[in-house]
Parts: C-alpha cells; sequence; structure tokens
C-alpha cells in the first residue's frame, strides 16, 4: 500500500516538457516497505507529440514548487573541442609582441677619389659602423708607398687588383682610377653590394672593368680558383677586414698558401694596434709597416721592390 505523506518532498528532475500526452499519467508517487520512513519520490514523465502551452508549463511546475526557469531553459550547446583544436594549432598560446623593425639603412657621400683619372669623384657609403672603409689618410699613403716601390711614382704599374672585405669599394675603385686594368671586389653583404658598391663602380664609370663576388672571403680563398679562373695570381690584394671578425694569424696564412698571390704580387694589410703581423707573407717579404692613429698599415712584396725602396 502506497504510503504519501502529509508534506512530501518534491525531487526535481532535469527534463524536456516540449509535449505532454494525457494517456500517460504526469506524475507517479511510490514508496517502498522500509523499516525506516523515506519520503515519497515523484516521478515524471512525458511523451513526444503535441503537448502543453510554455504559459500552461510554467503554471503546472509553479503549482508543484518548482522553479519553471530551471526546468524550461535551453540545454547548452554542446562542447565541439574547438579550444582543444586551437591549442595544437598553437593559437591558443600566448602571442609575444612582434619585434620592433629595424630602421632602413641608409648611405651617404664623405668618400671620395684620390688620384687618377675619377679624382675627386664622391663615393656612396653606409651611414653607421655596418662597413668601415679604409681611412683617406691611409688610403692615399698606401698608395704613394705601393707606386713609389712598383717603380712608377705617378701611376700604378698596369695589372689585375683583389680587394677583399671590398665593402664601398673605395680602395679599389682607386685602384683602377691609378692605372689598374682589372679589379676583382669580394663583399658578403648583399645590401652593401647592390646599394653602395654597384651604385659607386657606375658612378665612376669603372663597372666594366669589375668583377664582383657576393660570398665570404674565408669561402673566396677556399676555392679561389673556381671564381679566378686560369687568369693566375694578382699583381696587387688589398686586405681591410673588420678588426673584429677576423683572425690575422689564420687569414694571412690562408692568403699566404693561395695561388691568388705570385712572385711579384703586392698585399696591402690594414690592421688595429696590438696586433702581431709577420716580416713575410709566403714568399713575399714586408715592405713598410705604419702607424696612423689606432690604425696600422703594413705592405709586402717581392724582395727586389724592398731593395728599391731603401735609397
Amino acid at each position: 500500500m502506497a504510503v504519501v505523506s502529509s508534506s512530501p518532498t518534491l525531487l526535481p528532475l532535469r527534463m524536456n516538457l516540449g509535449s505532454f500526452s494525457p494517456n500517460i499519467p504526469l506524475f507517479s508517487i511510490s514508496s517502498r516497505p522500509s523499516n525506516r520512513p523515506r519520503p515519497p519520490i515523484i516521478v515524471f514523465s512525458y511523451k513526444a507529440g503535441d503537448g502543453l502551452a510554455s504559459e500552461e508549463k510554467k503554471l503546472l511546475l509553479e503549482r508543484y514548487g518548482l522553479d519553471p526557469d530551471e526546468f524550461l531553459s535551453e540545454p547548452p550547446p554542446p562542447k565541439t573541442g574547438k579550444r582543444k583544436e586551437l591549442q595544437k594549432r598553437g593559437r591558443g598560446k600566448s602571442v609575444q609582441p612582434p619585434e620592433e623593425p629595424k630602421p632602413p639603412r641608409a648611405t651617404h657621400k664623405l668618400l671620395q677619389v684620390l688620384g687618377g683619372k675619377a679624382r675627386r669623384k664622391k663615393l656612396l657609403s653606409p651611414k653607421g659602423m655596418d662597413v668601415r672603409p679604409m681611412m683617406e689618410v691611409v688610403k692615399g699613403a698606401a698608395f704613394d708607398i705601393l707606386q713609389a716601390a712598383s717603380g712608377c711614382p705617378a701611376a700604378l704599374r698596369p695589372g689585375r687588383w683583389l680587394d677583399l672585405y671590398s665593402g664601398t669599394g673605395s680602395v679599389g675603385i682607386e685602384a683602377i682610377s691609378r692605372g689598374c686594368s682589372q679589379v676583382h671586389f669580394v663583399e658578403m653583404d648583399p645590401w652593401v653590394v647592390s646599394d653602395v658598391l654597384r651604385p659607386n663602380l657606375e658612378w665612376t664609370g669603372f663597372l666594366d672593368v669589375s668583377i664582383i663576388h657576393t660570398v665570404r672571403v674565408e669561402n673566396f680563398l677556399e676555392r679561389a680558383e673556381q671564381f679566378v679562373g686560369k687568369d693566375g695570381s694578382f699583381d696587387y690584394i688589398s686586405v681591410t677586414p673588420p678588426y673584429t671578425e677576423v683572425d690575422y694569424g689564420v687569414l694571412m696564412g690562408q692568403i699566404s698558401k693561395s695561388p691568388l698571390i705570385g712572385e711579384d704580387t703586392f698585399i696591402v694589410v690594414e690592421y688595429p694596434s696590438r696586433t702581431d703581423m709577420l716580416d713575410t707573407c709566403g714568399f713575399l717579404v714586408k715592405i713598410t709597416d705604419r702607424r696612423f692613429g689606432r690604425t696600422h698599415l703594413v705592405i709586402y712584396g717581392p724582395t727586389w721592390a724592398q731593395k728599391k725602396r731603401k735609397p
């Protein structure tokens, strides 16, 4: 026999009252015989089909002390796992602010050709310390020494020049202006080649007698025969590297063993203070070693040039 409490406890169930069928009881009260009295359980049931209007549903739920908003609210949409997908793609992670773009590199005209047919022509050079061209006082002294040592004080002996770490190309351009027949420029920075070196060669009219190698000097020396071909050694080589980025002992050792130097080659090297330079470079001897403030200039050449310069 079912026992109904005078104050029954209603246990709400999560349900959808979208429809209601009169053939099925709306709720039932049941209890089980037990030694300990238990509150009755009210069970709602429903069936798909034409049901009650929303207002009637509210009245019915309020009559039995239930909250209409709890039962008539729409269920939350199912989770789609979009968050996991975004995390897999990396979109869910915190995004670091982008780095500020570097200012564009600019040029100015501070250098000039000192002698020869392109004398006093202005040359482009990068602003800042990205490229450090040879000081004009050092460049002028170097060419005066070379011309005197080679027995032709008014100009350079015609020949081929190799400009390592060429940068602006001011040394190689000076060489062409003073009589060299051809210059090979070796510069690894593509921007310097396209925006500084090549425009300087076009401005001075020396592009036709110039060959540009956009490659690291170390790689150029290792594959010298591949880059230069069968033309043999150079008559002049200038070495003006960035001071802090090279080991002069390794660099000069690589040059001394290279097929690029011959018995009559002159090598001009610019180097900083507190750097020990050997008295020879292969079979070439030191002709002069001069100081210009913190910059030093050493020139190697054949023994006959050293004897000619002593008087």
